[in-house]
């Protein structure tokens, strides 16, 4: 998910994003661990995301 993407987000919106990111880091990393995860790299992905929405989330609440 890209920068701009996340910045054209409202804060309900941006909520929800970061929890439905946070379950997929959770599945994703329960794969992970029980051998069945065949990108590992999404593990990643998912974690950068994570942090984008974050940070564009406490910017907007600080604002």
């Amino acid at each position: 998910m890209k920068a701009s993407e996340i910045n054209d987000l409202s804060v309900e919106e941006l909520q929800a994003k970061q929890v439905e990111l946070q379950e997929e880091l959770f599945n994703l990393r329960f794969q992970l661990h029980t051998g069945h995860l065949e990108n590992t790299a999404r593990v990643s992905q998912v974690r950068k995301d994570v942090a984008r929405v974050k940070t564009v989330l406490a910017s907007k609440l600080n604002a």
